[in-house]
């Protein structure tokens, strides 16, 4: 079936040709009729199945021009890379048409994104945190909304926008047109989805989480040290032509990316930390084939359209198996055949098994000479006995898996804690201080509340005495001690103040 049939106007058909596009992808096909007939619609689609295109298209043709212009379309994405995609996508596809767009986000001086609102645009693409800002200047206003598109809906509907997102929806007009998008839903997501869209349509073209069938998968099983290593080898490979590089945190990304520079092969990072300058030019260099390799972090597995991604290399395999999904359909797009090394370690063993547990298949293994026993036949951090002094905080709080699955964001924000746990700062310590050379500072902890029981219960304030805030003339005052060998008596003198 072509684009002919579904009822497009002239000058998107002739965008679309000029595009080189002909055949209409499976979630364009059976999207592009609701939204054009003016449904809400709830669209999940293996990444890279042109998604974008199946809002873009219906919007443009069903906005209408007025003058002065006011804000009619509102783009939400998580990501600055993703919002200037899709900004691309409206100049792309919109050639023909007179509408102007917006892209908004921060990182950025605000003063050039404020003038070009400040003379009308029909079509506002951001990401939640700058606009909202604008929006609390008095910048920004959408009261004239009439199409609102949520993509990467789980990301966005997820933990870390949730909030953002329901500011900006209370902003928005009841009668709109509302779209949301993404490659993965969650039950509970896809239920919150449902409550702030008006009887949704719900389009699935393919099992959710499920990789693109023209990607091998391999996986590498290797030691922690041994990966820088084994990343060279690989590269080496005339095969190899263009390859994405995951890395789990922006630092470990910034020292792969020095690390191949240093053996002669063409490389740069991207992750938030960079400048949005230093980002621009390091997907710009890739795009271009400047450089071989780009290193990155999640930031670029969501959303970042680049051709011809020969490779993608997952150097520390996600603790969200949903993240590996996203990650290796950089590669195989449009149709194309691509391909995925996965790199897994002894302390990333159970990020595998719930990857290949979300895939449903068994990704291959692949020989190699830095193949590693200890990490093929690991167990993971879940099964490992936890040794018997440290079942404290220490344990539970200090792994990336552990961390997952109580749902612990920070050790001190645990909103239960042990009796008698130690503190953060002690962590690494051992429980008592009966080794060290001081007496006096193992009764400091070890005794503390036998002492409060005995020395200071008539000393205490009166929250603790149902008293006057005055100590009772009864006991003698205690001395202002400074020594940090007892906490109890820091706390003391912190009452004193």
């Amino acid at each position: 079936m072509s684009f002919k049939k579904l009822n497009l106007i002239p000058a998107l058909e002739k965008a679309i040709t000029k595009q080189g596009y002909t055949t209409p992808t499976p979630i364009q096909l059976k999207s592009i009729p609701d939204l054009l007939a003016g449904k809400d619609l709830i669209g999940i689609a293996q990444t890279g199945t042109g998604k974008t295109a199946a809002f873009v298209l219906p919007i443009l043709q069903r906005m209408k021009e007025t003058y002065p212009r006011v804000t009619k379309t509102l783009v939400l994405a998580p990501t600055r890379e993703l919002a200037a995609q899709i900004g691309e996508s409206f100049s792309s596809y919109g050639e023909f048409l007179k509408f102007k767009h917006a892209v908004i986000f921060g990182g950025v001086n605000q003063g050039p994104q404020i003038n070009q609102i400040s003379k009308g645009v029909d079509i506002i693409v951001a990401t939640p945190g700058r606009l909202l800002d604008l929006m609390n200047q008095g910048k920004i206003s959408l009261k004239d909304i009439e199409f609102f598109v949520l993509d990467e809906a789980d990301r966005m509907l997820d933990m870390g926008f949730i909030h953002d997102i329901k500011k900006i929806i209370l902003r928005l007009p009841e009668k709109r047109q509302s779209i949301f998008f993404s490659a993965t839903m969650s039950r509970e997501v896809n239920e919150l989805a449902k409550r702030l869209l008006k009887s949704p349509v719900h389009i699935e073209v393919a099992p959710q989480a499920t990789t693109v069938e023209k990607i091998k998968q391999h996986i590498f099983f290797v030691d922690q040290g041994s990966k820088t290593q084994l990343l060279l080898e690989l590269l080496k490979q005339k095969h190899l032509t263009k390859v994405l590089v995951f890395a789990g945190m922006k630092h470990r990304a910034n020292k792969i990316a020095l690390f191949l520079e240093d053996n002669n092969i063409r490389a740069d990072a991207i992750h938030g930390n960079k400048t949005q300058n230093a980002r621009i030019k390091a997907l710009s260099d890739f795009k271009t084939g400047k450089i071989k390799v780009l290193v990155a972090t999640d930031i670029a597995a969501r959303g970042i359209d680049i051709d011809d991604i020969s490779h993608v290399i997952n150097f520390d395999l996600p603790n969200e198996p949903e993240s590996y999904v996203h990650r290796i359909g950089r590669t195989a797009r449009a149709g194309e055949e691509g391909t995925s090394y996965s790199f897994c370690a002894a302390d990333e063993r159970d990020f595998l098994r719930d990857i290949e547990k979300l895939i449903r298949m068994k990704i291959d293994v692949m020989d190699h000479e830095f193949h590693s026993e200890t990490a093929k036949n690991a167990e993971g951090i879940s099964a490992r006995p936890i040794p018997r002094n440290n079942r404290g905080r220490a344990n539970r709080f200090n792994n990336r898996s552990n961390n997952r699955r109580l749902g612990n964001r920070h050790p001190n924000r645990s909103s239960t804690r042990e009796v008698g746990s130690r503190p953060s700062r002690f962590n690494n310590r051992p429980r008592t201080f009966n080794n060290n050379r001081s007496e006096g500072r193992s009764r400091g902890f070890n005794t503390r509340s036998e002492r409060f029981n005995q020395e200071d219960s008539e000393e205490r304030p009166s929250r603790f005495n149902n008293g006057s805030r005055s100590r009772t003339k009864t006991s003698p005052r205690k001395s202002k001690s400074r020594s940090f060998n007892s906490r109890d008596s820091r706390k003391s003198s912190f009452r004193r103040r």
